[in-house]
């Protein structure tokens, strides 16, 4: 018989104790495993869905990390909205022209190039009016642009697809401007489909529902970002909704637009001086402009520019990244107590064990010999522990995948794993094996005379 299998006949020999020690162990390995995958999950997260094809979000002056939270994730609460004329400085001369022509408003906007038109050349500049729900949802009033110029994926190589219907258009002969198209996560827990109408609330999920109706008409397939909880609604519809008009100041210079003086039938879109928009998601043509127009932005008196990733990187290391090290601080301790009960487990079995050992020495077995077998007593409780322990973590997560992929858009499974894993293995076999010194030295001196003739 070898030395392991002596040690593993010693851990069978008190089933009790051993099952307890090994089972305080492989809870404090599984607490380890899910801190550190929870980490994971919510770093990528964070990080891949702040890189969805656009460098730069403008918004209201305030706090850069909130407006990148409201903008591209839809949490938090926007700032402030910016007149719609800031939107327009990110177009050339002819563009502004034309909105100017379509929707009214001043004049002097149609005779020169936006300040930033320069800068977004070949890009793009999207705009989103924030503010309703649809049930916990948050209704985001965009452009056509946004399904046709966005991309997602891990490569941003992805455009929008629909699992039914199509986007929106700027003018819908069927709809006027009422018509929105749902995320995969909002048309699956809301249980609507393409022909349903949309009631918006406004101001939250308790507000009070608007009289507007928005026509269904797509649903995309689900993307892993943000956009699968929301509800996008076309940007002309958005304005024509109640409250959402800005009064225009007087003695403000309103030329109609032909739009408004048209013989159409259908809804009458707001005057340029009466929009205004919540963000602007912008891509630069080039990226190397993008820090000079950032510069420029943020020395406006009105708006600011903030870069999505390098904001998500400060969330991460000032807050995400503290909180979860605290939280794996608390889990290796427990890791550390369980050790302990690996010590004191086999220390307190010594006093029972000594003529055992003394006849081990007295058939000729040295005294390492007998000290390793406790080391590999220890190192066994090490090894299932630690196995079990991770295998309970990842059952745990796999049986969440369904959940975790809704809220986070990330898929997970069984054999997801987090790259510190690696570590955990090899440190729960060092705190077994400083565990078991004590219990070692116990067994090294043991006095086989003694011990035999009592």
């Amino acid at each position: 018989m070898n030395l392991l299998q002596i040690a593993w006949r010693n851990f069978c020999h008190r089933p009790l104790s051993s099952l307890l020690t090994t089972l305080s162990l492989a809870l404090g390995v599984g607490l380890v495993v899910l801190v550190l995958s929870i980490y994971g999950i919510v770093s990528e997260a964070f990080t891949r869905n702040a890189t969805v094809g656009y460098n730069l979000v403008v918004g209201p002056k305030g706090s850069a990390l909130q407006l990148t939270l409201n903008s591209v994730f839809y949490l938090s609460q926007p700032i402030e909205n910016l007149p719609y004329t800031e939107y327009m400085e990110f177009f050339d001369q002819a563009t502004r022209a034309d909105i100017v022509d379509r929707f009214g408003g001043d004049p002097e906007l149609a005779t020169r190039d936006g300040k930033y038109a320069a800068f977004v050349s070949g890009g793009f500049a999207i705009p989103l009016a924030l503010g309703d729900y649809y049930g916990e949802f948050r209704v985001v009033g965009t452009t056509p642009e946004f399904f046709s110029e966005l991309r997602h994926g891990s490569d941003l190589d992805q455009p929008f697809s629909f699992s039914s219907g199509r986007a929106f258009e700027t003018d819908s002969a069927d709809n006027g401007y009422f018509e929105a198209v749902l995320g995969s996560r909002v048309a699956k827990e809301m249980n609507v489909k393409v022909g349903e109408l949309l009631y918006p609330t406004h101001g939250d999920p308790e507000g009070k529902g608007h009289e507007d109706a928005f026509m269904i008409v797509g649903i995309l397939d689900a993307t892993g970002t943000p956009n699968d909880r929301a509800a996008f609604v076309n940007l002309e519809g958005f304005y024509l909704m109640e409250g959402h008009a800005k009064p225009i100041e007087e003695g403000a210079t309103v030329v109609p637009g032909k739009q408004a003086s048209s013989d159409k039938e259908g809804p009458i879109p707001l005057s340029i001086p009466e929009r205004e928009v919540t963000s602007i998601l912008v891509r630069n043509g080039n990226i190397m402009f993008a820090p000079g127009m950032q510069n420029m932005i943020n020395e406006s008196l009105r708006a600011q520019a903030a870069a999505p990733v390098g904001e998500i990187n400060k969330l991460m290391s000032l807050i995400v990244g503290p909180l979860m090290q605290a939280l794996l601080g608390i889990t290796l301790i427990t890791c550390f107590v369980a050790a302990v009960g690996i010590l004191v487990a086999i220390y307190n079995s010594m006093n029972d064990r000594r003529r055992d050992i003394a006849v081990m020495r007295a058939l000729g077995a040295r005294r390492d010999t007998v000290t390793t077998i406790i080391v590999l007593e220890s190192m066994l409780v090490a090894v299932i522990g630690g196995i079990t322990g991770w295998l309970l973590a990842h059952a745990a997560i796999a049986l969440y995948s369904g959940q975790i992929e809704d809220q986070t858009g990330i898929q997970v499974g069984f054999f997801s794993t987090s790259s510190n894993e690696i570590w955990i293995l090899p440190v729960v076999a060092v705190l077994a094996l400083i565990a078991a010194i004590l219990p070692a030295i116990s067994a090294y001196r043991t006095d086989v005379g003694s011990n035999l003739s009592a």
